[in-house]
């Protein structure tokens, strides 16, 4: 009787206002946020630090992204497996993963072949994490509340966006890129400890039988079949290759061609995520008065710009209003593609859906980062982003579609 109360629980969430296990799960959420973007602020000034080279850190981003494509087997697992326990499993991972970079680094004993293989070990733990929350968060908030908690959730990132860079560049003009790590690992432990107390229960999604390849072929399957769904993924390969190529060589770009200080470019990624706010908060806003045609062709278009404009300006001020720019257009798009996802896809698929949109979405982001490292090193960051910005920009004509400016049904 006690499961089956819990069960009803799971399958019945609470009004918005008194739903606190999903404002503890995005509570969670937004402290692991916050040192993941001082890990990204941090690492990169470590492999400066290190080499020097933008080779080396576009083999560290391309083994970050290399478990993407791992998504269709890690979609199918997070259908069959009890998803809070993999929620806990990847904090914990990447908990004691970050500590150990961090460590190592304080007492100058980090090795470049230990970043390659913890940069690994992050990646595939993040992967597993990011499809695991996507398919949890439905099971906590009604539907009508969904794309309020998407929204949210985006903004919270975004908050974290604002506050996380700064703290790490004070941090690491302070004191030590090592000690960025340690906070890093335990926003991984705070995050834990917010999950452990979700009312999760493993249910048993996926009843039938069938192997784990006609798992993932379902996924596949149906991702082709809905063609919202697979417009906006194909229109995200596209251009995330783009940004891979921006955002692996930023830091570097900003720390060795433009020669900002750490603290510098810590205010700057924070000026970002404040604007990124702002896109979030105005989401719903937007979609009272705009089909998810126009904001994402929109956004996507703008966001592209940005880019290109970053990489034409040294002043810190103009670099600062294109990453706000483009930081606003992303958090626009994010809630409005998750969303798209959710709304379109059975409980049942949920896992598999958003695995298998994730390997379209961003399959091509080990290569772009690889390739990013060979073109710094052979020309310039500069020549990088641009590139970037430019395919990046390309990527919106795929917004534009049919089947995205049909009117959404319920999700079957």
């Amino acid at each position: 009787m006690i499961t089956n109360a819990r069960h009803q629980d799971v399958q019945r969430p609470s009004e918005w206002k008194k739903n606190y296990p999903a404002f503890r799960f995005i509570g969670g959420n937004v402290i692991s946020f916050f040192g993941d973007q001082i890990y990204l602020l941090a690492l990169p000034l470590i492999v400066f630090a290190l080499t020097g080279s933008p080779l080396a850190m576009g083999v560290i981003a391309f083994l970050e992204r290399l478990p993407i494509l791992l998504q269709p087997l890690l979609g199918a697992a997070v259908d069959r497996l009890d998803r809070k326990r993999i929620l806990l499993y990847c904090d914990a991972v990447r908990g004691v993963t970050a500590g150990l970079v961090g460590g190592l680094f304080i007492i100058d004993q980090l090795m470049l072949w230990q970043l390659f293989g913890s940069a690994l070990v992050m990646g595939f733990f993040t992967q597993l994490y990011n499809t695991s929350q996507f398919a949890s968060i439905p099971s906590l908030v009604r539907e009508i509340d969904l794309e309020r908690a998407n929204s949210i959730n985006t903004g919270l990132f975004q908050t974290a966006v604002m506050l996380g860079p700064a703290a790490g560049g004070l941090i690491v003009s302070l004191y030590h890129p090592g000690y960025a790590l340690l906070i890093n690992s335990l926003s991984f432990f705070l995050a834990w400890i917010a999950v452990k107390t979700l009312p999760l229960i493993h249910t048993n999604i996926r009843e039938s039988k069938q192997r784990l390849w006609q798992d993932v072929k379902e996924g596949f399957v149906y991702v082709y079949q809905i063609k919202p769904i697979l417009y906006t993924n194909l229109a995200m390969m596209v251009s995330i290759f783009g940004t891979t190529l921006f955002l692996t060589m930023m830091v570097f770009h900003l720390k060795g061609t433009v020669e900002l200080t750490a603290s510098e470019i810590g205010v700057l990624l924070s000026v970002g995520g404040g604007a990124a706010i702002i896109g979030a908060l105005i989401t719903p806003a937007l979609r009272k008065r705009w089909s998810y045609q126009r904001i994402l062709f929109t956004a996507s278009s703008f966001g592209g710009l940005s880019i290109i404009g970053f990489s034409m300006t040294s002043s810190f001020s103009g670099l600062m209003m294109m990453n706000a720019a483009g930081t606003f257009a992303a958090s626009v798009q994010s809630p409005c593609i998750v969303t798209v996802r959710q709304k379109l896809t059975p409980q049942r698929l949920l896992g598999r859906v958003q695995a298998t949109s994730r390997l379209i979405s961003w399959v091509s982001m080990p290569a772009a980062a690889l390739l990013a490292g060979l073109i710094a090193e052979w020309f310039s960051t500069t020549y990088t982003i641009l590139l970037g910005g430019i395919v990046a920009t390309a990527a919106s004509v795929f917004y534009l579609h049919p089947s995205l400016s049909r009117v959404f049904v319920r999700k079957m």
